[in-house]
């Protein structure tokens, strides 16, 4: 956890996209982190039975100490219960409705101490997203939580025809959306999903219970503008899904580096374990070649 914050992810998407899918294959790959997912109403959130060990009006314990609480109409005190929580999850997921706009959601958070916005997660459905963004009376909302998205989950992309799948990804484009991963059931890594990218220190992970994504570790070179970096990493021609670690600038100074997407957060740190990052993209469509040389010679801060 950055600092003490809290890290909470916002996970919107219009009905039916695979919300509940998404987080319940989160729940059982967690990897022994403690997760916290708070929905509108359980109703709206079915967790897998299997994954329940105990319930009551307001939580449901999960295995692995993962728990999922209802917000109702109250997201604030929520949210403030969950900095209460001793020990904290490791992060946090929220769950919008499917008409919601989850950039609301985010504001709140944002007015809040204790947190910092992973990012925004939205689902769409491959097979209906053209047919429900042209409809007259769910166009607009279904555009304005796309419009949101930090990293774009494209699922159900088994249903319609090649052709089909094709000429969505290109209203995608033309939409000027972020890229959109690919996938069946969202059956995505946590990592690529969450941000859960491992320390430059680890190991990086096999990629092939997940043939679909690659990871790169970078070593960025000393004396970088940080906000500089972290602006270029967002640049779509790279295709960093997400992106990790620490840089040390001009004065000395260490600073962490989170990207999703078009998002980036950079927080100075007091300590932090050595410079590197690393970084998760598509496989075929990360810029290997592009983002070493990034980090390896940017520009210093007194030369912008």
């Amino acid at each position: 956890m950055t600092a003490g914050l809290l890290p909470a992810t916002v996970i919107g998407g219009y009905l039916g996209a695979g919300k509940t899918t998404l987080v319940n294959h989160l729940l059982r790959n967690a990897g022994g982190l403690r997760l916290a997912v708070l929905v509108n109403e359980f109703g709206a959130l079915p967790i897998d039975a299997d994954l329940i060990e105990a319930q009551d009006d307001d939580i449901i314990a999960i295995a692995g100490g993962c728990i999922c609480c209802s917000y109702g109409d109250d997201l604030t005190r929520a949210l403030l219960d969950m900095t209460a929580m001793d020990p904290p999850p490791d992060h946090l997921l929220i769950e919008s409705s499917g008409v919601a706009i989850p950039s609301m959601i985010v504001g709140t958070l944002g007015l809040l101490p204790g947190f910092r916005v992973d990012g925004t997660v939205i689902v769409a459905d491959a097979e209906t997203l053209c047919r429900t963004a042209a409809d007259r009376y769910l166009g607009d909302t279904v555009l304005r939580q796309l419009r949101d998205a930090d990293l774009l989950i494209l699922n159900k992309i088994d249903l319609p025809t090649p052709r089909a799948l094709a000429d969505t990804c290109d209203w995608i484009a033309e939409q000027g959306l972020p890229r959109p991963v690919p996938a069946r059931q969202c059956a995505l890594p946590p990592e690529a999903v969450l941000g859960l990218v491992p320390s430059t220190t680890q190991p990086v992970p096999d990629p092939a219970p997940h043939a679909a994504f690659e990871t790169l570790r970078l070593t960025p070179a000393a004396g970088c503008d940080p906000q500089a970096l972290a602006r270029r990493l967002t640049d779509p021609a790279l295709g960093v899904l997400r992106a990790k670690g620490f840089v040390t600038d001009l004065r000395g100074t260490r600073h962490e580096i989170h990207i999703v997407g078009a998002r980036a957060d950079v927080s100075a740190r007091a300590t932090a374990p050595a410079d590197g990052m690393v970084a998760i993209g598509l496989r075929g469509q990360l810029d290997t070649a592009g983002l070493n040389d990034l980090v390896t010679a940017p520009a210093p801060a007194s030369a912008r």
